[in-house]
Protein backbone atom coordinates (compact mmCIF):
# COMPACT_ATOMS: atom_id res chain seq x y z
CA UNK A 1 0.00 0.00 0.00
CA UNK A 2 2.84 2.38 0.90
CA UNK A 3 4.47 1.60 -2.48
CA UNK A 4 1.28 2.50 -4.32
CA UNK A 5 1.06 5.86 -2.52
CA UNK A 6 4.69 6.66 -3.38
CA UNK A 7 4.08 5.74 -7.00
CA UNK A 8 1.02 7.97 -7.21
CA UNK A 9 2.92 10.88 -5.63
CA UNK A 10 5.78 10.54 -8.09
CA UNK A 11 3.32 10.34 -10.98
CA UNK A 12 1.48 13.50 -9.82
CA UNK A 13 4.72 15.44 -9.43
CA UNK A 14 5.90 14.29 -12.85
CA UNK A 15 2.65 15.36 -14.50
CA UNK A 16 2.83 18.73 -12.79
CA UNK A 17 6.32 19.27 -14.07
CA UNK A 18 5.33 18.29 -17.58
CA UNK A 19 2.31 20.64 -17.61
CA UNK A 20 4.29 23.69 -16.51
CA UNK A 21 5.18 25.78 -19.61
CA UNK A 22 8.71 27.11 -19.91
CA UNK A 23 9.11 30.47 -21.61
CA UNK A 24 12.37 31.64 -23.09
CA UNK A 25 13.67 35.05 -22.11
CA UNK A 26 13.11 37.67 -24.80
CA UNK A 27 16.08 38.30 -27.07
CA UNK A 28 17.93 41.59 -27.41
CA UNK A 29 16.36 42.15 -30.84
CA UNK A 30 12.86 41.51 -29.46
CA UNK A 31 13.40 43.90 -26.56
CA UNK A 32 14.81 46.58 -28.87
CA UNK A 33 11.78 46.18 -31.11
CA UNK A 34 9.38 46.47 -28.14
CA UNK A 35 11.22 49.55 -26.89
CA UNK A 36 11.13 51.20 -30.33
CA UNK A 37 7.37 50.58 -30.57
CA UNK A 38 6.78 51.97 -27.06
CA UNK A 39 8.93 55.02 -27.81
CA UNK A 40 7.00 55.59 -31.02
CA UNK A 41 3.76 55.55 -29.01
CA UNK A 42 5.22 58.04 -26.52
CA UNK A 43 6.29 60.34 -29.36
CA UNK A 44 2.80 60.17 -30.85
CA UNK A 45 1.19 60.84 -27.45
CA UNK A 46 3.56 63.74 -26.83
CA UNK A 47 2.57 65.28 -30.16
CA UNK A 48 -1.10 64.84 -29.24
CA UNK A 49 -0.41 66.43 -25.84
CA UNK A 50 1.38 69.37 -27.46
CA UNK A 51 -1.60 70.01 -29.74
CA UNK A 52 -4.00 69.74 -26.78
CA UNK A 53 -1.96 72.20 -24.69
CA UNK A 54 -2.07 74.59 -27.65
CA UNK A 55 -5.86 74.25 -27.74
CA UNK A 56 -6.07 74.89 -23.99
CA UNK A 57 -3.95 78.04 -24.38
CA UNK A 58 -6.06 79.29 -27.29
CA UNK A 59 -9.23 78.51 -25.34
CA UNK A 60 -7.98 80.60 -22.43
CA UNK A 61 -7.69 83.59 -24.79
CA UNK A 62 -11.23 82.99 -26.03
CA UNK A 63 -12.54 82.81 -22.45
CA UNK A 64 -10.79 86.04 -21.50
CA UNK A 65 -12.24 87.82 -24.55
CA UNK A 66 -15.72 86.45 -23.86
CA UNK A 67 -15.52 87.53 -20.22
CA UNK A 68 -14.51 91.04 -21.28
CA UNK A 69 -17.44 91.19 -23.73
CA UNK A 70 -19.83 90.21 -20.92
CA UNK A 71 -18.36 92.92 -18.68
CA UNK A 72 -18.88 95.50 -21.46
CA UNK A 73 -22.43 94.25 -22.03
CA UNK A 74 -23.15 94.76 -18.33
CA UNK A 75 -21.85 98.35 -18.61
CA UNK A 76 -23.97 98.99 -21.73
CA UNK A 77 -27.01 97.50 -20.01
CA UNK A 78 -26.54 99.83 -17.06
CA UNK A 79 -26.23 102.85 -19.35
CA UNK A 80 -29.37 101.87 -21.29
CA UNK A 81 -31.22 101.50 -17.99
CA UNK A 82 -30.09 104.96 -16.87
CA UNK A 83 -31.12 106.55 -20.20
CA UNK A 84 -34.52 104.91 -20.00
CA UNK A 85 -35.04 106.22 -16.48
CA UNK A 86 -33.84 109.72 -17.45
CA UNK A 87 -36.25 109.84 -20.40
CA UNK A 88 -39.08 108.59 -18.22
CA UNK A 89 -38.37 111.27 -15.60
CA UNK A 90 -38.27 113.99 -18.30
CA UNK A 91 -41.57 112.80 -19.72
CA UNK A 92 -43.17 112.92 -16.26
CA UNK A 93 -41.98 116.50 -15.82
CA UNK A 94 -43.48 117.55 -19.14
CA UNK A 95 -46.76 115.82 -18.36
CA UNK A 96 -46.81 117.48 -14.97
CA UNK A 97 -46.17 120.88 -16.57
CA UNK A 98 -48.82 120.39 -19.23
CA UNK A 99 -51.46 118.98 -16.90
CA UNK A 100 -50.55 120.57 -13.57
CA UNK A 101 -53.92 122.34 -13.60
CA UNK A 102 -55.78 119.47 -15.15
CA UNK A 103 -56.89 119.31 -18.73
CA UNK A 104 -57.59 123.05 -18.63
CA UNK A 105 -53.99 124.01 -19.37
CA UNK A 106 -54.01 121.96 -22.56
CA UNK A 107 -57.45 123.27 -23.50
CA UNK A 108 -56.39 126.84 -22.76
CA UNK A 109 -53.32 126.33 -24.89
CA UNK A 110 -55.51 125.25 -27.78
CA UNK A 111 -58.16 128.00 -27.28
CA UNK A 112 -55.50 130.65 -27.04
CA UNK A 113 -54.77 130.13 -30.71
CA UNK A 114 -55.16 133.28 -32.73
CA UNK A 115 -56.40 131.51 -35.83
CA UNK A 116 -57.03 128.04 -37.21
CA UNK A 117 -53.47 127.61 -38.40
CA UNK A 118 -52.16 128.50 -34.94
CA UNK A 119 -54.63 126.03 -33.43
CA UNK A 120 -53.40 123.25 -35.69
CA UNK A 121 -49.78 124.06 -34.87
CA UNK A 122 -50.41 124.02 -31.10
CA UNK A 123 -52.40 120.81 -31.29
CA UNK A 124 -49.64 119.26 -33.39
CA UNK A 125 -47.05 120.43 -30.84
CA UNK A 126 -48.89 118.72 -27.97
CA UNK A 127 -49.18 115.54 -30.04
CA UNK A 128 -45.51 115.65 -31.02
CA UNK A 129 -44.44 115.95 -27.40
CA UNK A 130 -46.39 112.81 -26.55
CA UNK A 131 -45.13 110.98 -29.65
CA UNK A 132 -41.50 111.93 -28.92
CA UNK A 133 -41.68 110.71 -25.33
CA UNK A 134 -43.33 107.47 -26.38
CA UNK A 135 -40.80 106.90 -29.18
CA UNK A 136 -37.78 107.52 -26.95
CA UNK A 137 -39.09 105.28 -24.22
CA UNK A 138 -39.78 102.49 -26.70
CA UNK A 139 -36.29 102.94 -28.19
CA UNK A 140 -34.54 102.73 -24.80
CA UNK A 141 -36.61 99.72 -23.79
CA UNK A 142 -35.65 98.05 -27.08
CA UNK A 143 -31.95 98.83 -26.61
CA UNK A 144 -32.06 97.54 -23.06
CA UNK A 145 -33.66 94.28 -24.21
CA UNK A 146 -31.10 93.87 -27.00
CA UNK A 147 -28.21 94.32 -24.59
CA UNK A 148 -29.84 91.94 -22.12
CA UNK A 149 -30.25 89.33 -24.88
CA UNK A 150 -26.62 89.84 -25.93
CA UNK A 151 -25.44 89.34 -22.36
CA UNK A 152 -27.46 86.12 -22.11
CA UNK A 153 -25.98 84.87 -25.38
CA UNK A 154 -22.44 85.72 -24.25
CA UNK A 155 -22.97 83.95 -20.93
CA UNK A 156 -24.18 80.84 -22.77
CA UNK A 157 -21.13 80.93 -25.03
CA UNK A 158 -18.88 81.37 -21.99
CA UNK A 159 -20.51 78.38 -20.32
CA UNK A 160 -19.90 76.28 -23.43
CA UNK A 161 -16.26 77.35 -23.52
CA UNK A 162 -15.86 76.44 -19.85
CA UNK A 163 -17.31 72.99 -20.56
CA UNK A 164 -14.83 72.60 -23.40
CA UNK A 165 -12.03 73.65 -21.08
CA UNK A 166 -13.08 70.98 -18.56
CA UNK A 167 -13.11 68.40 -21.36
CA UNK A 168 -9.63 69.44 -22.53
CA UNK A 169 -8.29 69.29 -18.97
CA UNK A 170 -9.66 65.74 -18.57
CA UNK A 171 -8.07 64.70 -21.87
CA UNK A 172 -4.77 66.22 -20.79
CA UNK A 173 -4.83 64.36 -17.46
CA UNK A 174 -5.51 61.10 -19.31
CA UNK A 175 -2.66 61.76 -21.76
CA UNK A 176 -0.29 62.65 -18.94
CA UNK A 177 -1.12 59.37 -17.18
CA UNK A 178 -0.74 57.31 -20.38
CA UNK A 179 2.59 58.95 -21.23
CA UNK A 180 3.95 58.31 -17.74
CA UNK A 181 2.81 54.66 -17.97
CA UNK A 182 4.55 54.29 -21.34
CA UNK A 183 7.71 55.91 -20.01
CA UNK A 184 7.66 53.45 -17.10
CA UNK A 185 7.26 50.63 -19.63
CA UNK A 186 10.25 51.93 -21.61
CA UNK A 187 12.30 52.16 -18.41
CA UNK A 188 11.42 48.54 -17.62
CA UNK A 189 12.37 47.50 -21.16
CA UNK A 190 15.69 49.33 -20.75
CA UNK A 191 16.43 47.29 -17.64
CA UNK A 192 15.49 44.06 -19.42
CA UNK A 193 17.55 45.11 -22.42
CA UNK A 194 20.58 45.82 -20.25
CA UNK A 195 20.27 42.39 -18.62
CA UNK A 196 19.79 40.72 -22.00
CA UNK A 197 22.84 42.49 -23.47
CA UNK A 198 24.89 41.45 -20.45
CA UNK A 199 23.72 37.84 -20.77
CA UNK A 200 24.48 37.88 -24.50
CA UNK A 201 27.96 39.22 -23.79
CA UNK A 202 28.54 36.55 -21.15
CA UNK A 203 27.31 33.87 -23.53
CA UNK A 204 29.65 35.18 -26.23
CA UNK A 205 32.59 35.12 -23.80
CA UNK A 206 31.67 31.56 -22.77
CA UNK A 207 31.60 30.43 -26.39
CA UNK A 208 34.93 32.12 -27.08
CA UNK A 209 36.43 30.45 -24.00
CA UNK A 210 35.12 27.05 -25.10
CA UNK A 211 36.50 27.65 -28.58
CA UNK A 212 39.88 28.63 -27.11
CA UNK A 213 39.99 25.52 -24.95
CA UNK A 214 38.98 23.34 -27.90
CA UNK A 215 41.81 24.77 -30.00
CA UNK A 216 44.28 24.28 -27.15
CA UNK A 217 43.11 20.70 -26.70
CA UNK A 218 43.54 20.02 -30.42
CA UNK A 219 47.01 21.59 -30.32
CA UNK A 220 47.90 19.51 -27.25
CA UNK A 221 46.70 16.29 -28.87
CA UNK A 222 48.58 17.15 -32.05
CA UNK A 223 51.72 17.81 -30.00
CA UNK A 224 51.32 14.48 -28.20
CA UNK A 225 50.93 12.64 -31.47
CA UNK A 226 54.04 14.36 -32.79
CA UNK A 227 55.88 13.60 -29.55
CA UNK A 228 55.33 9.87 -29.94
CA UNK A 229 57.69 9.90 -32.93
CA UNK A 230 60.20 12.28 -31.29
CA UNK A 231 62.79 11.13 -28.65
CA UNK A 232 61.85 12.35 -25.20
CA UNK A 233 65.22 14.07 -24.78
CA UNK A 234 64.45 16.32 -27.72
CA UNK A 235 60.96 17.31 -26.53
CA UNK A 236 60.57 20.95 -25.57
CA UNK A 237 59.52 21.60 -21.99
CA UNK A 238 55.95 22.65 -21.73
CA UNK A 239 55.02 25.81 -19.90
CA UNK A 240 51.30 25.72 -19.18
CA UNK A 241 51.51 28.97 -17.29
CA UNK A 242 52.47 30.89 -20.42
CA UNK A 243 49.04 30.60 -21.98
CA UNK A 244 47.44 34.00 -22.53
CA UNK A 245 43.75 34.48 -21.81
CA UNK A 246 42.17 36.26 -24.79
CA UNK A 247 38.99 36.76 -22.79
CA UNK A 248 40.75 39.27 -20.57
CA UNK A 249 40.07 42.89 -21.54
CA UNK A 250 40.18 46.31 -20.01
CA UNK A 251 36.95 47.64 -18.54
CA UNK A 252 35.94 50.81 -20.36
CA UNK A 253 33.52 51.59 -17.55
CA UNK A 254 36.52 52.30 -15.32
CA UNK A 255 36.87 55.63 -17.13
CA UNK A 256 34.91 58.21 -15.12
CA UNK A 257 32.06 59.70 -17.08
CA UNK A 258 31.52 63.41 -17.08
CA UNK A 259 28.17 65.10 -16.94
CA UNK A 260 25.90 67.17 -14.77
CA UNK A 261 22.43 68.49 -14.39
CA UNK A 262 21.19 71.99 -14.89
CA UNK A 263 18.90 73.21 -12.16
CA UNK A 264 16.66 76.21 -12.56
CA UNK A 265 16.82 76.51 -8.78
CA UNK A 266 20.37 77.77 -9.13
CA UNK A 267 19.04 81.04 -10.55
CA UNK A 268 20.04 83.73 -8.13
CA UNK A 269 17.26 85.49 -6.25
CA UNK A 270 16.44 89.04 -7.14
CA UNK A 271 14.88 91.77 -5.05
CA UNK A 272 13.12 90.03 -2.18
CA UNK A 273 11.26 93.26 -1.37
CA UNK A 274 9.70 93.05 -4.84
CA UNK A 275 8.77 89.42 -4.23
CA UNK A 276 7.14 90.34 -0.91
CA UNK A 277 5.15 93.09 -2.62
CA UNK A 278 3.84 90.50 -5.12
CA UNK A 279 2.84 88.12 -2.31
CA UNK A 280 1.19 90.91 -0.27
CA UNK A 281 -0.83 91.98 -3.31
CA UNK A 282 -2.00 88.39 -3.80
CA UNK A 283 -3.12 88.17 -0.16
CA UNK A 284 -5.04 91.44 -0.57
CA UNK A 285 -7.25 89.83 -3.23
CA UNK A 286 -8.36 86.79 -1.24
CA UNK A 287 -12.14 86.46 -1.48
CA UNK A 288 -12.46 88.53 -4.67
CA UNK A 289 -14.81 86.81 -7.18
CA UNK A 290 -13.44 84.96 -10.19
CA UNK A 291 -14.40 86.78 -13.40
CA UNK A 292 -13.24 85.68 -16.85
CA UNK A 293 -11.21 88.50 -18.36
CA UNK A 294 -11.46 90.37 -15.06
CA UNK A 295 -8.71 92.91 -14.43
CA UNK A 296 -10.24 95.06 -11.66
CA UNK A 297 -8.73 94.35 -8.23
CA UNK A 298 -11.27 94.06 -5.45
CA UNK A 299 -14.07 93.57 -7.99
CA UNK A 300 -13.26 90.62 -10.24
CA UNK A 301 -10.12 88.86 -11.57
CA UNK A 302 -9.27 85.73 -13.50
CA UNK A 303 -6.03 83.78 -12.96
CA UNK A 304 -3.80 85.79 -15.29
CA UNK A 305 -5.54 89.02 -14.24
CA UNK A 306 -4.57 88.29 -10.62
CA UNK A 307 -0.93 87.61 -11.57
CA UNK A 308 -0.88 90.72 -13.75
CA UNK A 309 -2.21 92.88 -10.90
CA UNK A 310 0.16 91.47 -8.25
CA UNK A 311 3.19 92.19 -10.44
CA UNK A 312 1.92 95.66 -11.35
CA UNK A 313 1.86 96.52 -7.64
CA UNK A 314 5.57 95.61 -7.58
CA UNK A 315 6.23 97.78 -10.66
CA UNK A 316 6.37 94.90 -13.15
CA UNK A 317 4.24 95.04 -16.29
CA UNK A 318 2.84 91.73 -17.55
CA UNK A 319 0.33 90.81 -20.30
CA UNK A 320 -3.12 89.48 -19.39
CA UNK A 321 -2.41 85.95 -20.69
CA UNK A 322 -0.91 83.00 -18.80
CA UNK A 323 1.21 81.62 -21.66
CA UNK A 324 2.87 85.01 -22.25
CA UNK A 325 3.43 85.44 -18.52
CA UNK A 326 5.18 82.06 -18.35
CA UNK A 327 7.21 82.61 -21.53
CA UNK A 328 8.56 86.03 -20.53
CA UNK A 329 10.16 85.25 -17.16
CA UNK A 330 13.10 83.22 -15.85
CA UNK A 331 12.29 79.51 -15.44
CA UNK A 332 13.12 78.07 -12.00
CA UNK A 333 12.83 74.54 -10.61
CA UNK A 334 12.71 75.48 -6.92
CA UNK A 335 10.06 78.20 -6.46
CA UNK A 336 10.27 81.00 -3.93
CA UNK A 337 7.37 83.17 -2.66
CA UNK A 338 6.53 85.66 -5.39
CA UNK A 339 7.18 83.27 -8.28
CA UNK A 340 4.47 82.34 -10.79
CA UNK A 341 3.07 78.79 -10.71
CA UNK A 342 2.13 77.70 -14.23
CA UNK A 343 0.36 74.89 -15.99
CA UNK A 344 -1.25 75.07 -19.45
CA UNK A 345 -4.04 77.65 -19.30
CA UNK A 346 -3.58 78.57 -15.64
CA UNK A 347 -1.29 80.60 -13.32
CA UNK A 348 -1.08 81.53 -9.64
CA UNK A 349 1.26 83.20 -7.13
CA UNK A 350 3.51 80.94 -5.04
CA UNK A 351 3.46 81.88 -1.32
CA UNK A 352 5.65 79.11 0.12
CA UNK A 353 5.13 75.74 1.87
CA UNK A 354 3.73 74.17 -1.30
CA UNK A 355 0.83 76.64 -1.51
CA UNK A 356 -0.26 79.30 -3.96
CA UNK A 357 -2.90 82.01 -4.22
CA UNK A 358 -5.03 81.59 -7.34
CA UNK A 359 -8.19 82.65 -9.08
CA UNK A 360 -9.31 79.11 -9.78
CA UNK A 361 -12.53 79.01 -11.78
CA UNK A 362 -15.97 80.52 -12.32
CA UNK A 363 -18.17 80.39 -9.25
CA UNK A 364 -15.27 80.60 -6.79
CA UNK A 365 -13.39 83.40 -5.04
CA UNK A 366 -9.62 83.92 -5.04
CA UNK A 367 -8.20 81.41 -2.57
CA UNK A 368 -5.14 79.68 -1.11
CA UNK A 369 -4.68 76.15 -2.44
CA UNK A 370 -2.00 73.45 -2.86
CA UNK A 371 0.35 74.06 -5.77
CA UNK A 372 -0.78 72.51 -9.06
CA UNK A 373 1.91 73.41 -11.56
CA UNK A 374 4.17 72.05 -14.27
CA UNK A 375 6.57 74.96 -14.18
CA UNK A 376 7.63 78.05 -12.26
CA UNK A 377 8.81 81.43 -13.50
CA UNK A 378 10.30 84.49 -11.80
CA UNK A 379 10.27 88.21 -12.64
CA UNK A 380 11.84 89.67 -9.49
Amino acid sequence: MRRWKSALLVTALTCGLVATPVYADPTVDELQKDKAEAQSEVNSLQQELTELVSKISQLEGDLISKGQEITQAEIDLGEAQEQEEEQYDAMKLRIKFMYEEGDASVIETLFSAENFSDLVNKAEYVQNVHSYDRKMLEEYVKIKQQVRDLKTTLETELSNLESLQTEFEAQKDKLDYTIESKKSEISNLDEQLQIAVQKAAEEQRRKEEEERRRREEEERQAAERQGESTPSANRPASNPGSTNNPGTSTNPSSTPSSGGTTSGGSVSKGNTATAQAIVNAAYSQLGVPYVWGGSTPGVGLDCSGLVQYCHSVAGISLPHYSESQYAGGTKVSSPEPGDICWKPGHVGIYIGNGQMIEAQQTGTNIMISPVRAQGFVRYW
